[in-house]
């Protein structure tokens, strides 16, 4: 019985008569550097791609960072118009001491309460419920005074 074999692998001939490529470093297509080469800033011309987008994205964070500054500087001009307007009107100033009065008697009750050890959540949600009441009725009376006494603008 012949045992099966796998067939031998293909050698390379040898030849001295084949051309043998090699590369001479002499001739001109080989590419050199001046020496300088190692110290310039920009070395190549995806270097000099990237800087550039790297600025440009820059300017824009920049410019963005400015118009929102801008905004910010509008809305607090705005904002500060809408205070000296509201702190001249007796409506505004009515309102901030009523919430003030209030907010000290519920901080005076509820220590008083939590000394005497009755404070618990059942009462503390009834005076939620009263808070409640009370800003949603000043909010109605504070539109009808501001209808029948508009502000100046």
């Amino acid at each position: 019985m012949s045992q099966a074999r796998a067939p031998a692998l293909p050698q390379v001939e040898r030849t001295e008569d084949s051309p043998i490529s090699l590369v001479d470093v002499d001739t001109p297509h080989v590419s050199s550097v001046p020496s300088t080469f190692s110290s310039q800033d920009i070395q190549t011309t995806t270097q000099a791609d990237r800087l550039e987008r790297e600025a440009a994205a820059a300017q824009r964070e920049r410019d963005s960072y400015d118009a929102a500054k801008a905004k910010a500087k509008s809305k607090k001009d705005k904002a500060s118009q809408r205070m000296r307007t509201g702190a001249e009107n007796p409506i505004v100033l009515g309102n901030a001491v009523l919430v003030g009065l209030l907010g000290t008697a519920l901080g005076v009750g509820a220590y008083r309460k939590w000394t005497a050890g009755q404070l618990s959540w059942k009462v503390a949600g009834a005076w939620a419920g009263v808070v409640g009441l009370f800003a949603a009725g000043d909010y109605y009376v504070s539109q009808f005074l501001f209808r029948k006494y508009p502000q100046n603008k």
